[in-house]
Order: structure tokens, then C-alpha cells, then sequence
């Protein structure tokens, strides 16, 4: 079960101990439910009209405050020490299997990826320059400051499959949805649905 203590002792054993801390395996289903909980009282709170109901109000929101931050600090500190592994792994045979063991399913996906990625590029550039040959890259980075980027950050969705509530990237709770479903979902994230094929894009007003 997931509490504010729970959540705040997770992120004092990240900070304390270099290696990658174990957490409970249905962590990220746990918290979803945990902060859907948290805003249905702020919810309920809102709908009261009483001082002392204010009072309640405000207490609950500097709590989901304070968890957001401490879900930002876990996150980016589990997230360092998981590129580090991938990184490591890439410079020897050895890993530190347990570190794995400790890895939730959504970061073992995210470890393969990042490994994948510094694995290729270093075959790419130092393999072609160990050998003498002109360094290749497929696909040029894009320039963040480029004005001609575009500046929409909502996607409106399809959803061809159901999905359950989950936290998004952006920390903020979304679902459930069911098949056929339309909805406005922040880029980053309605890129990740549309990869893992739950939803499509729908450019239709």
C-alpha cells in the first residue's frame, strides 16, 4: 500500500545508497491508485463550503504537492542510476544482475532502450573511427531553439484498446479509457500510447 511515509522513505533509501533500491513490483499501479485517491478528497473537500473545510483544502493540496515533488526527485534519481547501469553494461560482460532484479517492468523497458541507444552509437562512431572510416550519422540532431518547430503539445487520441488509469510523464493521473475513446493527451505522452499501440492519432475536429 502506498502512503506519503512509504513514498518518502523510498526516496531517502534512493538518496542514501548508491545502488538501485528494490520497490514493490506493482509500485506504479499502487501510486496511480494512491494519487487518484488523493485528488477525489481535494475533490470532495472542494464541493464543502466551511472554514474549517478550507483549512482541509489547502492541507490537501500542499500534500499533493509535496508528493509530486518527491515522485520528480525518486524518479530522476532512479532514472540516473538506471542510464548509468545501461552505460556500464556497455563497457563489459558484467552486470549487476541484482540492480536488475530491482528494476520495475516500465524501467527494465527503459534500461533496454537506453542501452540499445549508447550500444549503437558507440559501434557507429568508434568502431568507424578505429577502423579509419567517415564517421555516419543517420539522422542529424534537431535544434530545440528552431522556431519552426511546432508548438503544439496536445494530441487528440483514438483509442483502439482499453487502458487503465496510469501516471503520465508529467506526473498528472489519466484514464481509464475504453476502445473508441477520444481525448486530448499532452504530446509526450500521447506519443508513448501511440507507440505502444493503444490509441491513434485523430486529426479529425
Amino acid at each position: 500500500m502506498i502512503t506519503y511515509e512509504v513514498l518518502y522513505d523510498a526516496l531517502r533509501m534512493e538518496k542514501q545508497r548508491a545502488e538501485l533500491q528494490q520497490l514493490d513490483k506493482e509500485f506504479y499501479q499502487n501510486l496511480v491508485r494512491y494519487i487518484g485517491e488523493k485528488r477525489e478528497i481535494l475533490k470532495s473537500q472542494e464541493n464543502k463550503d466551511s472554514v474549517f473545510t478550507n483549512i482541509e483544502v489547502q492541507k490537501t493540496r500542499k500534500q499533493i504537492e509535496n508528493i509530486q515533488k518527491i515522485l520528480i526527485e525518486l524518479y530522476e534519481r532512479r532514472e540516473a542510476k538506471i542510464i548509468e547501469l545501461a552505460l556500464i553494461a556497455t563497457k563489459s560482460t558484467h552486470t549487476n544482475s541484482q540492480e536488475k532484479e530491482n528494476m520495475l517492468k516500465e524501467e527494465k523497458t527503459f534500461y533496454e532502450e537506453v542501452y540499445y541507444l549508447l550500444n549503437s552509437y558507440k559501434e557507429n562512431v568508434l568502431a568507424s573511427m578505429l577502423s579509419g572510416k567517415q564517421v555516419q550519422i543517420k539522422d542529424e540532431p534537431k535544434d530545440l531553439k528552431d522556431e519552426n518547430m511546432p508548438t503544439t503539445t496536445i494530441k487528440r487520441l483514438k483509442f483502439v484498446a482499453s487502458v487503465p488509469t496510469f501516471v503520465g510523464t508529467d506526473l498528472n493521473v489519466y484514464g481509464p479509457f475504453e476502445k473508441e475513446d477520444m481525448a486530448e493527451i499532452p504530446q509526450d505522452v500521447a506519443n508513448l500510447l501511440i507507440k505502444t499501440k493503444k490509441a491513434i492519432e485523430n486529426e479529425s475536429t
